[in-house]
């Protein structure tokens, strides 16, 4: 029905028309009428029709109406993000917003096109589609008639009225979870009532805790699945019935030294002909999630775990995560294991996928690996015949890492950032985390496996769920390509014909060059973002033609269905080459969108209490001195990156009385004047000089340049 409404619709000839008219022009019997206006309500509710003020109904797009969602800005204004990203960013004033709020799905009229504000045209809001904040999160105020919130996400320009009957036991200086009531006034305060007292604005944590209320994150386990985990036991000698038993090999976990999860493990031999066989043992999570069960639901709610920086929220209860399933040493672990044959260019010449039982022979760490590598003769003597297991997977990662690296492999050198969180929720210190020759050889070893389970499924016409991450668009690359021209640089190919090693060598050209920092940043903001899919359309950033994510199932939600399709194929049980369009495909189309967008919401959750931890931890540093290099030049300034990772803004009213000119190809800043020049990789001293906790921003004063020898 929806079919047959649009191809009327996208005629040339169509004119709007009521509903009537247009079920007499469709020919529709009595019949099909509820259908036909399920079908209306429907498409009008998801912004693809609608229905005018002379009640009739036409194609949005016909309208000259836009739908997307509303991206909030502080000053109360906001853009609209088009869902055809074919059509540019829109800008809304604060007064054609309509009630309109941060991340509202809209369809939105453009009024004017005259590029007035940043390059994008205006648009006013014509009507909301979907409130995307139901609850919101803020500080509650006394007032005489009860109190107001004042939204914690700046983004959100209205502040919530709250009478005293639905203030909920709520204090001054409280932050509250509020549930919105009434939208109707479209300019003043909204309406609501207070649903949960989070805390005191000023404790220790509350950071943390708003984060996890703003993203909707789920920190305790409902009692079913509780009571689920609770009932599962060690593996006993039922569990091992047709496993290939691996207790004897030597096979160890390398993980970072605050993980708690060890859901994968490693094993490495030389065969005769000079070939490594490798083996990646991963925990066995779907031998105890069944398909439907209270944790599967859970885990399929969650799709992943959260990684904040004073606390970890499991995609399965810690029953699950931290003990049955993760493989701690010393004890008997359920794992399904990818053994591989791998030559000495990197080829993956052949493989077996079996269950398995493992009993990991020791827990190690990236730090003590990596010392054992650099030759600290201590912890060689400490892990004795270990030591020899390192060195082979060091030598494979150097062969698995060229390999990737001929093939046009992207290699990028951010340095990740961790917050070091006391006992009391002090932010201790910001470092920068190591990633060394450990870390890396557990990365390639993790790779090699997920290729190889990949290409198993694809080649056996498996439905599966792949990492996917698409080729950029050609309007993006050739953006791309007008930044990186004022540094001498080009991607030495027209848009269409870029592939990935065209990027690989970008990379390579600038990895010592002082501007490096801002092109990757350009370079990854021109990237598509991976996604899961039942499509396999390749890797574009791994260069890689087949991928999967079959490492961590404890912790994704799209690891554990692979898992199963593998153990169903191994099984036999039935043919799943029959159930490429039938119900299995389904689900996991399904928990491919699922896990999909449970990925981003994490990845944002776990930045922004990243960010909120730098912000705390440099506000105790107020007035103190640091040395750090310039990342980042605008016309309004210079973002200054220390040692820690942290980022702030020297600002331009801050700086000497001057005249600065920005040049925008360079990357620099003139002083007409004083011909002082600030430029990207300059070393220079500053001076923290404002902090805003609230907002995660931090403002350096400059003080001088530091000579670089």
């Amino acid at each position: 029905m929806r079919q047959r409404i649009l191809q009327k619709m996208e005629q040339k000839e169509y004119r709007p028309l009521s509903a009537e008219d247009l079920a007499a022009v469709l020919h529709l019997g009595e019949e099909e009428l509820p259908d036909y206006f399920k079908a209306l309500r429907e498409l009008e509710r998801e912004g693809t029709i609608l229905l005018s003020r002379k009640k009739r109904y036409g194609l949005c797009h016909h309208m000259g109406l836009v739908r997307g969602r509303i991206e909030g800005k502080s000053g109360g204004y906001a853009f609209l993000i088009p869902d055809d990203r074919e059509h540019s960013d829109l800008f809304i004033a604060a007064d054609d917003l309509h009630g309109a709020l941060h991340n509202d799905m809209v369809l939105a009229r453009v009024v004017r096109e005259q590029h007035f504000v940043n390059g994008k045209d205006e648009a006013e809001v014509v009507r909301i589609l979907a409130h995307a904040n139901e609850r919101i999160i803020g500080v509650f105020r006394e007032e005489v008639f009860g109190g107001t919130v004042y939204p914690d996400d700046k983004r959100i320009s209205r502040t919530v009225a709250v009478p005293k009957s639905r203030c909920g036991g709520a204090n001054d200086g409280d932050v509250v979870l509020c549930e919105i009531s009434s939208r109707f006034d479209r300019r003043g305060p909204l309406k609501g009532s207070v649903k949960e007292i989070i805390g005191r604005e000023n404790r220790p944590g509350i950071d943390m805790e708003k984060v996890i209320h703003r993203y909707h994150l789920a920190e305790a386990f409902p009692p079913e699945v509780l009571a689920a985990a609770a009932k599962i036991g060690e593996p006993d000698e039922a569990d091992l019935k047709d496993r290939v038993d691996l207790r004897g090999e030597c096979i160890v976990t390398i993980d970072g030294e605050d993980a708690r999860d060890f859901d994968d493990a490693v094993s490495l031999t030389m065969k005769e002909n000079g070939h490594f066989l490798l083996g990646v043992h991963i925990a066995d999570v779907a031998h105890y999630v069944a398909v439907g069960s209270p944790l599967d639901r859970e885990a399929y709610r969650r799709g992943t775990g959260v990684y904040l920086p004073d606390r970890v929220l499991p995609m399965l209860p810690e029953a699950l995560s931290d003990d049955i399933c993760s493989l701690r040493p010393g004890v008997d672990r359920l794992t399904l294991s990818c053994r591989m044959e791998i030559d000495q260019k990197g080829r993956v010449v052949d493989y077996e996928i079996f269950e398995s039982v493992i009993r990991s022979v020791q827990r190690m760490t990236y730090t003590e690996v990596n010392a054992v590598l650099d030759g600290d003769g201590e912890k060689r003597e400490k892990y004795g015949a270990l030591c020899d297991l390192f060195f082979k997977l060091d030598a494979l990662r150097a062969i698995l890492c060229k390999k990737r690296k001929n093939r046009g492999a992207l290699t990028f050198c951010f340095a990740e950032a961790k917050a070091v969180i006391g006992d009391d929720g002090e932010v201790l210190d910001i470092v920068k985390r190591d990633h060394g020759r450990a870390e890396g050889l557990i990365e390639e070893c993790m790779i090699a496996a997920n290729e190889t389970v990949a290409a198993h499924c694809f080649y056996r016409d498996l439905p599966l769920i792949y990492r996917v991450h698409d080729r950029p668009d050609d309007e993006k690359i050739l953006e791309l390509a007008e930044q990186i021209a004022p540094f001498g640089y080009g991607l030495g190919c027209r848009g269409e014909n870029v592939r990935s090693y065209h990027f690989s060598r970008l990379l390579e050209k600038i990895e010592d060059r002082p501007e490096r920092g801002l092109l990757e940043m350009l370079i990854l903001r021109t990237l598509s973002h991976a996604v899961y899919s039942t499509e396999n359309r390749g890797h574009f950033g791994l260069a890689s033609d087949c991928y999967c994510h079959f490492t961590s199932p404890i912790r994704r939600y799209p690891d554990l269905c692979v898992h199963r399709v593998v153990k169903a194929s191994l099984g036999m049980s039935r043919d799943l080459r029959g159930e490429k369009e039938g119900r299995l495909l389904r689900r996991l189309e399904d928990a491919a969108r699922q896990s999909s967008i449970c990925e981003v919401n994490a990845e944002d959750a776990e930045r922004e209490a990243l960010d909120a931890k730098m912000a705390l931890y440099m506000a105790a540093h107020l007035d103190e001195e640091f040395d750090g290099v310039i990342a980042g030049v605008a016309a309004y300034g210079f973002f200054v990156e220390l040692a820690n990772t942290v980022n702030g803004l020297v600002n331009l009213s801050s700086l000497e009385k001057d005249d600065y000119e920005y040049h925008p190809y360079a990357k620099t800043l003139l002083g007409k004047k004083s011909r002082v020049c600030f430029r990207l990789g300059d070393a220079v001293r500053i001076r923290v000089s404002r902090v805003n906790v609230e907002e995660r921003l931090i403002d350096f004063d400059f003080i001088s340049f530091i000579e670089q020898e």
